[in-house]
């Protein structure tokens, strides 16, 4: 298996991986470091729509990238059709794609009739990605979960009115919003959507090995994959799943090759936030670069412990190389 570009719309990407948008973590410096491993296309954290018309101070800042982030996906949230439209107005002048999400398990938003709350009311799923595109010519995708809870699976009939409404793509997350993250998502689903719709699909849900990707893809025929949860702490997931369709072997990363990259990400944090929020929302990521390595736990502790950038630092520094020295 070679490479596969995936055409979304007038957008053409290099391969068929993209970063899945993820609040809290799909940052512009977690982005970039994505990025650096290969990704295709990046999507922001979730915006809201109400916010962004707003002006609000915070969802800027959800829009900030790097010259290096691009294609750029913005992905926006809300249950208002017009208020989504004047969103996608703006947000069209900040990325190279909009994306709608209605797949958000979080109560937070479903209160709002937002996110996967949506899947609710096929109606009114019309409507939305009918304005929706009407307010933009960029590329337009739409992520999906596969119904609201297992006595209502309608992933068809929802990726079916995005098709006819002018999506370019569906993102489907074999999950309902019920079941959250938990058990394996049903890759079964990507399979039946791919036979019943004649835009791209991308799968999201479960691939935390390159082999994963690679299954995905063969099992379901879908398009391309979304990297979420598996990449956190991995980024060399992306560049393993490419070397996977190119029938070259794995390379697992070594400790010193963790800590350039673990390092790499503070600098970047340090750079876009400032050195106390790097301190405070690195923590999360350094734990997830450490799994599986010895004294792990010990680590965690110490990380979670510390106050200022420099001692952030050295408990880093100190923790990967002794890795190497064993």
């Amino acid at each position: 298996m070679s490479i596969k570009p995936l055409k979304i719309g007038s957008l053409t990407l290099k391969n068929n991986i993209v970063l899945a948008p993820m609040a809290g973590i799909t940052n512009s410096p977690y982005r970039q470091i994505c990025v650096q491993s290969g990704v295709a296309l990046v999507y922001s954290e979730m915006v809201s729509s109400n916010g962004l018309i707003r002006d609000g101070k915070r969802t800027q800042e959800l829009l900030t990238r790097s010259s290096t982030e691009r294609p750029f996906g913005v992905q926006l949230f809300g249950d208002d059709p017009e208020v989504l439209g004047q969103a996608t107005e703006i947000a069209s002048e900040l990325g190279e794609l909009i994306d709608l999400n209605m797949g958000c398990p979080v109560k937070k938003v479903i209160r709002s009739g937002a996110g996967s709350a949506l899947l609710c009311d096929p109606a009114k799923v019309a409507r939305i990605v009918a304005t929706m595109r009407r307010a933009t010519t960029l590329p337009f995708t739409v992520k999906i979960r596969s119904g609201w809870n297992l006595k209502q699976i309608n992933f068809l009939e929802i990726a079916h009115i995005c098709e006819l409404e002018g999506a370019d793509a569906v993102i489907l997350h074999p999950r309902t919003r019920c079941q959250g993250f938990g058990g394996h998502s049903n890759w079964d689903h990507l399979a039946m959507l791919k036979q019943h719709i004649g835009i791209p699909v991308i799968g999201s849900g479960d691939i935390y090995t390159a082999q994963d990707g690679l299954d995905m893809l063969n099992r379901t025929g879908c398009d391309g994959i979304m990297i979420g949860r598996g990449g956190y702490g991995n980024p060399w997931l992306i560049d393993n799943i490419l070397r996977l369709q190119q029938g070259q072997p794995e390379q697992h990363p070594t400790p010193q090759q963790r800590l350039a990259t673990a390092l790499n990400h503070i600098k970047l944090y340090h750079h876009h936030f400032g050195s106390r929020k790097t301190v405070l929302d690195m923590r999360k990521h350094l734990c997830w670069y450490s799994r599986g390595m010895t004294g792990a736990s010990e680590f965690r502790a110490d990380v979670n412990q510390t106050q200022d950038l420099e001692s952030l630092l050295g408990c880093v520094t100190s923790f990967f190389n002794r890795q190497g020295d064993k």
